[in-house]
């Protein structure tokens, strides 16, 4: 925190976050057009196509602490004691005394303008296309999101910067990083159809990540948040702004699920298994024959409580990769809204369908 008013100010001070009661909803115009393809010549394949605009306008923000502190200089000779910024007694004479802390209440001050691309690509390869029987499916699915366009407006009365492809430190207006690249690439088998594998589901999940500029406004001390390279420092005490790495992942997961044939309806005198009707007797006359109920497992019996029941293994970033370095993040190193740290993990699902 820079405070031009106190050389006495600490470089981290409290912030009070408030509500509001006169906050109204965040409005949203956005258009998206949109294609699909579905190749004859390739059965299976299926290619879409997502060109999407969103202006965003009236969000929620606070103005910030920096920003307060600018705005609300002290009166000379005068200790500041609110309504936004307090501070205490000075103990340079002629000097404001050092910010304690500033009140920072909720506004419909922000706007934001995001357009990008959403794209997928899916196909499905069945077995039976071969003529040598049903094998399973295999399923491959390609998916992602290119960021080309987020302007930021934190208030009315400043103008709109670019954010796109930038960390966007804890506590700002948007807390989520922007990167301009994110996919994911996944491939799945499901058994064949009516027999004892028709319930396997297994796959692996590739992650992705691209890399984008680390929180270099602060870094270099530059007013601009991706150029120049290096600080404005002279005499090769340049700061050059950096870039937070990519980042992959690999998940494994399997499923299976118990689908149990029904048992089959036993011969009863008197009811017909395939709906009620009149019969004709040997003598010619008829009887009405009511329909057997729907043979269903009984919950007493362990084939009702394994039917339709799912059970799932699988394992998180199997390859145990730790999230690329962020200079930007001073509490934790990592960027906590992209990436996580919890490593490598597996669990264990049980789901039961009533």
């Amino acid at each position: 925190m820079a405070d031009p008013f106190s050389s006495q100010t600490e470089p981290q001070i409290e912030e009070r976050i408030l509500g509001n009661p006169n906050l109204h909803p965040e409005v949203a115009y956005e258009w998206t057009y949109g294609i699909v393809y579905s190749p004859k010549w390739v059965k299976g394949l299926t290619l879409s196509a997502d060109w999407w605009h969103i202006d965003m306008r009236d969000i929620v923000a606070t103005r910030g602490a920096q920003t307060l502190i600018v705005e609300n200089p002290p009166t000379p000779g005068v200790q500041q004691q609110g309504p936004i910024v307090f501070r205490s007694v000075s103990s340079i004479p002629g000097e404001a005394g050092p910010v304690q802390f500033v009140i920072d209440p909720s506004n419909n001050i922000a706007g934001a303008v995001l357009e990008g691309l959403d794209y997928e690509a899916i196909y499905i390869l069945d077995s039976t296309i071969f003529g040598h029987g049903d094998w399973g499916r295999l399923t491959s699915t390609v998916n992602g999101t290119w960021l080309s366009r987020f302007e930021l407006q934190t208030a009315p009365e400043f103008k709109r910067f670019g954010i796109a492809g930038t960390f966007q430190p804890p506590g700002g207006t948007l807390t989520n990083s922007t990167p301009w690249n994110r996919a994911n690439f996944s491939i799945f088998y499901d058994g064949p159809a009516d027999t004892w594998m028709q319930g396997l589901d297994i796959g692996a999940i590739v992650h992705w990540t691209g890399q984008y500029e680390d929180d270099n406004a602060t870094l270099t001390g530059s007013t601009k948040l991706q150029e120049p390279r290096s600080g404005p420092l002279g005499g090769g005490d340049e700061v050059r702004a950096r870039k937070v790495s990519s980042w992959t992942t690999l998940d494994l997961i399997l499923n299976y699920t118990f689908n149990l044939p029904p048992p089959a309806p036993a011969e009863v005198p008197g009811f017909a298994k395939d709906g009620g009707k009149n019969v004709k007797m040997k003598d010619g006359k008829e009887k009405n024959v009511v329909p057997v109920s729907t043979a269903e497992y009984g919950c007493s019996n362990w084939q009702w409580w394994l039917n339709n029941t799912t059970v799932t293994l699988g394992m998180q970033n199997v390859l145990d990769e730790d999230p690329p370095f962020v200079a930007g993040s001073f509490e934790n190193g990592y960027d906590e809204s992209l990436a996580t740290i919890k490593g490598r993990f597996w669990y264990v699902g049980l789901k039961k369908r009533f």
